[in-house]
């Protein structure tokens, strides 16, 4: 294009600001690869989806891991990833949480960061997305439904209708369990009489009486009575593959005690929620909804 007297109009360089909110998808961190790679495998979907980039960036922990074991390419925690930006003139940020529900993850170290990121970068904005379990969205309940339908097989069942308790990890703070018999609440509806029993349940949970909401422990619930015997499905309300829910987890552990004890409880587990082509759906709502804001 050419400018007047036809000498050619300077080209505009595109700045870290002209190219709109940097997009960041945040895990909580993990020292295991085959999360991370996870993690870069749904933010490159998510990126298609939304026709922009989106890179991988963990809340902690995941920068630990060596290099080689990740195809040459650490892994990035959130402060570096923000940081190292906002250096190169970025200051519009969207994070995208891969969390299930509001975590002190969100509540207090992320707004307690960003007001040191904002002191040292003025102008910085960081627009926080929702967590996936949003109260009155039941897409995440509709995905879990599919994984659990998935596993209700003639061979499996053998005449029998399975029980399915919903696990997630258990948590410190009560609105991520409430996620969680929320989503148990809308799965119960949605199977209906295709199974005989929907219950929520942790894999662990704190000492004392004030984390008492997360019971019950899955391990406890798989050795009572009619939980110990017969077709059970463990819908796993878990994200990654790592230390908790990967295929040598301590999910599956668990599992492999309670069938040693009772030989007659057969158990099958879904897939990770990861796994589902309809999280980046999920994930997109999530980003367009506080890039409006």
């Amino acid at each position: 294009m050419k400018g007047k007297g036809g000498a050619p109009r300077p080209r505009k360089e595109m700045t870290p600001k002209s190219m709109g909110p940097s997009v960041l998808l945040m895990d909580n961190g993990s020292l295991r690869p085959a999360a991370i790679r996870k993690l870069r495998s749904l933010a490159a979907a998510l990126g298609r989806r939304l026709g922009r980039k989106v890179e991988p960036v963990s809340l902690l922990h995941a920068n630990a891991v060596a290099a080689g074991k990740l195809g040459g390419r650490k892994a990035e925690i959130l402060e570096a990833a923000v940081l190292r930006r906002a250096e190169a003139g970025a200051r519009e940020f969207v994070i995208v949480p891969l969390f299930l529900g509001r975590s002190r993850a969100l509540t207090e170290y992320i707004p307690a960061r960003l007001a040191l990121w904002k002191r040292k970068y003025p102008g910085l904005q960081v627009r926080l997305a929702a967590p996936l379990g949003a109260a009155g969205d039941e897409r995440l309940a509709r995905l879990l439904e599919a994984q659990v339908r998935a596993r209700l097989t003639p061979g499996f069942l053998r005449g029998e209708k399975a029980r399915v308790v919903l696990v997630d990890h258990g948590s410190p703070a009560r609105a991520v369990t409430q996620v969680r018999d929320r989503v148990a609440g809308q799965l119960r509806r949605r199977l209906g009489r295709s199974v005989a029993r929907v219950a929520a349940g942790s894999m662990e949970r704190r000492l004392g009486d004030a984390y008492a909401f997360n019971e019950p422990l899955l391990e406890n619930l798989l050795g009572t009575p009619p939980w110990n015997a017969g077709p059970v499905i463990v819908a796993q309300l878990f994200l990654l593959p790592g230390r908790h829910a990967g295929p040598a987890g301590d999910i599956a552990a668990i599992c492999r005690r309670a069938w040693e004890k009772n030989p007659r409880l057969r158990i099958v587990r879904t897939k990770l929620v990861g796994d589902h082509p309809g999280l980046i759906e999920i994930l997109a709502a999530r980003f367009q909804t506080a890039a409006r804001r």
